[in-house]
């Protein structure tokens, strides 16, 4: 894979990021659980370095927004990952190869097969080299709270609520910070300029913690 500007000393490493579960037992999926990680780390380490004057609040918005599903997917596509996928027949005639899913699971599994063959550094390089920016990525930060509403209404259940939870900052520039909460529970919490704002990033982090859930259930 010419794109990822990386050459592989294992390929059975790349070859295994790149067998989709359709495949049977030699799949992903290991892969994918350790690349979530090695991102979460590289991107918490260069928000922690670039913005040194924000707090956790506005550095989890930020990062939830570039280990999205539609940050990866769209790294995957522009890698050209999709077309090199190895899965049966019947993924690949469902659209397998283009299901934003499936991307953003083979970048992860990709990630950790890098840091697997090169180290961390290597890694990093990667993703300094692929990622978009966060106003790049081709989701538009408004979406966060209507996924997650369509995420938590799937089996009949009541829409999240939100709530702001307090204001700081002057009078000029303040900072919200909402949570958002369904099934009597808190789902994420997050800051914004606005209250809005502050909402979306709840939903963004409400979203990615679900989705944590659900790969390491």
């Amino acid at each position: 894979m010419e794109a990822l500007g990386y050459t592989f000393r294992d390929e059975a490493l790349l070859r295994r990021a790149l067998t989709h579960p359709s495949m049977g037992r030699e799949d992903n999926q290991r892969l994918e659980f350790l690349g979530d990680a090695v991102l979460q780390y590289i991107m918490s380490d260069r928000l922690y370095r670039e913005h040194p004057e924000e707090r956790e609040g506005a550095l989890t918005h930020r990062r939830a927004l570039l280990v999205c599903e539609a940050a990866l997917s769209q790294v995957a596509a522009k890698l050209g990952i999709g077309e090199a996928l190895i899965m049966d027949r019947g993924e690949e005639q469902t659209g397998g190869r283009t299901k934003p899913s499936v991307l953003c699971d083979a970048m992860e599994a990709v990630l950790a097969a890098v840091c697997l063959d090169g180290g961390l550094e290597a890694a990093r390089d990667v993703v300094n080299r692929c990622w978009p920016k966060p106003e790049e990525v081709s989701r538009p930060l408004q979406d966060a709270k209507g996924l997650l509403q369509e995420e938590i209404q799937k089996d009949g259940s009541e829409a999240p609520v939100y709530q702001i939870l307090g204001q700081r900052g002057p009078e000029h520039a303040p900072m919200f910070e909402a949570a958002v909460c369904a099934h009597g529970r808190e789902l994420g919490r997050g800051e914004g300029r606005t209250k809005k704002q502050a909402e979306q990033a709840a939903a963004l982090e409400a979203l990615r913690r679900m989705k944590g859930e659900q790969k390491h259930g």
